[in-house]
C-alpha cells in the first residue's frame, strides 16, 4: 500500500478523535457552571447517543449509499465544526442543545465514514486497519495536551516572574486553573475542537477519493438491523447485549464524575488535581489503551471470549473502588487510569471480535451495529440521564460531593454485569477466541 495514503488515513483517524477528546471529558462540570438542570444537563449530554441511535437505524446507511465519503467528512466537519465554535459562546440551554445536536448528528456518522474510508484503501484490513486506527487514539491522546497551557492561571505566572525559560514553562505547567475560573476557561475546549473540526473539513479534499456505495455493492441491505436481532433469540447473545448496556453505563460513568472529582479540592473529598492536567491524566487511559490492544490477541487465545471480557469488567469495578476508598492519594488515583486500557480492549474491543467471529459474514456488520446501539447509544443514555441528577441531587449537600457514596454506584453495577456474565454467558464450545465462523 502506498504510504502517503496510509499516512494520510492516519491523520484522518487522529483528527477525527481528537475532536471528540478535546469536548468530551470536561464537559460534565461545564454544565452545571452555567447554570443548567440536571434534567437540562441529561438532555446536552444525550445529543451523542441519541446521534448514535439515529446513525445506527438511518443516517450511517443513507450517506455510505449517497455521497462520496470524503465529501461527506468535509461538509459534515464543516457544519459540525462551526455549531461547535459557537458552544464556546452560549450560555443558555436552548441554543447550546442545539448546537450540541447539529454538531452530534453531523460527527456520530463520520465516526463510520472514516472506517469506510479507510477499509476502502487498505490492501490487507487485517495487517494494516489496526495501525491506521490507532491514530484515532493518538489523536484523543494528543488533544488533552494543548490544555496544559490554556487552562493556566496567567495572573499566578506572571505575578512569580520566573527568571528564564525553563523556570517560567515549570511555572505554567504548575498554576492550573482551579474552582470557578477553570470552569470559566472550560469553554476553550469548544474552540479547540471545533478548529479541529475545520482543520478535518479542509483535509478531507486530500484524502483518496471513495464514491458512495449502491445497494448490492456491499452496502448494508435495508432493515438489514432486524436480521441482527433475531440473533438475540439465543440467550448467551441476549445476556452479552444486556451486559455490555451495563457495562457502557458503568464507562459513561468514569467520563460524567472523573474530571470533576480529579479537580475536586481535597478537602471536599476530591483529589485536588489542577486544571490544566485533568485531561492529561485522564489520557493515560488511552496510553494504556495502545499498549493493551497489541497483547489482546494473544490474551483472548489463552483466556477465552468470557474470562476476557469478566476481566475488562472487573477493571472498572477496580478502578472505582480506589476512587470510593482512596481518594486522598493523587498517585494512585493517577496510575489506576491505566486500567482504563484493560476496561475497553478487553471487553468493548473483544464484543466486537465476537460479533465478528460468531455471527454470518452478511449479518456481521449489522451484528456491529447491534453491539454498537448499546455502547454509544443506550448506555451513554442511562448514564447521562442519571448521572447528573446522583451527582447534583442524590450525593451532594451543601456543596459538598459524597464522591465515595458516588462511586460505589458504578462498582455495584460491575460487580453484577460480572457475575451475570459469568453465570449466563456460555457461547457454542466450538467457538474458540480468535477463530471466525458461525
Amino acid at each position: 500500500m502506498n504510504a502517503s495514503i496510509r499516512l494520510k488515513l492516519f491523520v484522518m483517524m487522529a483528527l477525527e478523535f481528537f475532536i471528540w477528546g478535546a469536548w468530551l471529558p470536561l464537559i460534565f462540570g461545564y454544565l452545571p457552571s452555567l447554570g443548567f438542570s440536571p434534567g437540562e444537563q441529561a438532555w446536552i449530554l444525550n445529543a451523542f447517543p441519541i446521534a448514535a441511535i439515529v446513525g445506527m437505524f438511518f443516517s450511517n446507511q443513507f450517506c455510505d449509499r449517497n455521497f462520496a465519503a470524503e465529501k461527506f467528512l468535509a461538509f459534515s466537519h464543516l457544519i459540525g465544526g462551526l455549531a461547535m465554535l459557537g458552544l464556546a459562546f452560549t450560555k443558555t440551554f436552548w441554543p447550546f442543545f442545539g448546537l450540541m445536536l447539529v454538531h452530534c448528528l453531523l460527527f456520530v456518522p463520520t465516526m463510520s465514514i472514516v472506517n469506510s474510508i479507510a477499509f476502502a484503501h487498505l490492501k490487507d484490513s487485517q495487517k494494516e486497519f489496526g495501525l491506521v486506527r490507532m491514530g484515532g487514539t493518538i489523536g484523543w491522546i494528543l488533544a488533552a495536551w494543548p490544555f496544559t497551557f490554556i487552562l493556566v492561571d496567567w495572573d499566578k505566572v506572571h505575578a512569580a516572574n520566573a527568571p528564564g525559560f525553563v523556570a517560567w514553562i515549570g511555572t505554567v505547567l504548575g498554576n492550573g486553573l482551579t474552582g470557578e475560573k477553570l470552569k470559566a476557561a472550560t469553554a476553550w475546549t469548544y474552540i479547540v475542537a471545533g478548529i479541529a473540526s475545520l482543520a478535518l473539513a479542509a483535509f478531507s479534499f486530500v484524502l483518496p477519493p471513495t464514491p458512495p456505495k449502491k445497494s448490492g455493492e456491499g452496502a448494508v441491505e435495508k432493515l438489514a438491523w432486524l436480521e441482527a436481532l433475531k440473533f438475540l433469540k439465543h440467550p448467551f447473545i441476549l445476556v452479552l447485549w444486556l451486559v455490555t448496556l451495563l457495562d457502557s453505563f458503568v464507562h459513561n460513568c468514569y467520563f460524567n464524575w472523573t474530571g470533576m472529582f480529579l479537580g475536586a479540592d481535597p478537602a471536599a473529598g476530591g483529589v485536588g488535581i489542577p486544571g490544566n492536567w485533568i485531561m492529561p491524566v485522564m489520557s493515560v487511559g488511552q496510553v494504556a489503551e495502545i499498549l493493551t490492544m497489541f497483547i489482546l490477541g494473544a490474551t483472548l487465545a489463552r483466556l477465552g471470549w468470557r474470562t476476557t471480557m469478566i476481566v475488562g469488567i472487573l477493571g472498572h469495578a477496580a478502578r472505582f473502588a480506589v476512587y470510593a476508598f482512596f481518594p486522598q492519594h493523587a498517585g494512585l488515583i493517577i496510575a489506576v487510569q491505566i486500567l482504563h486500557g484493560i476496561c475497553y480492549a478487553f471487553f468493548f474491543a473483544t464484543v466486537y471480535i465476537f460479533a465478528d467471529a460468531y455471527f454470518p459474514k452478511d449479518a456481521r456488520a449489522s451484528a456491529q451495529g447491534l453491539f454498537n446501539v448499546m455502547i454509544l447509544g443506550g448506555g451513554a443514555l442511562l448514564a447521562n440521564s442519571i448521572c447528573p441528577y446522583l451527582g447534583q441531587s442524590v450525593f451532594t449537600h451543601e456543596n459538598v460531593t459524597n464522591f465515595k457514596g458516588l462511586f460505589l454506584v458504578p462498582m455495584g453495577c460491575a460487580l453484577a454485569a460480572t457475575v451475570a456474565l459469568a453465570l449466563f454467558f456460555h457461547p457454542p464450545k466450538g467457538l474458540e477466541a480468535g477463530k471466525t465462523g458461525h
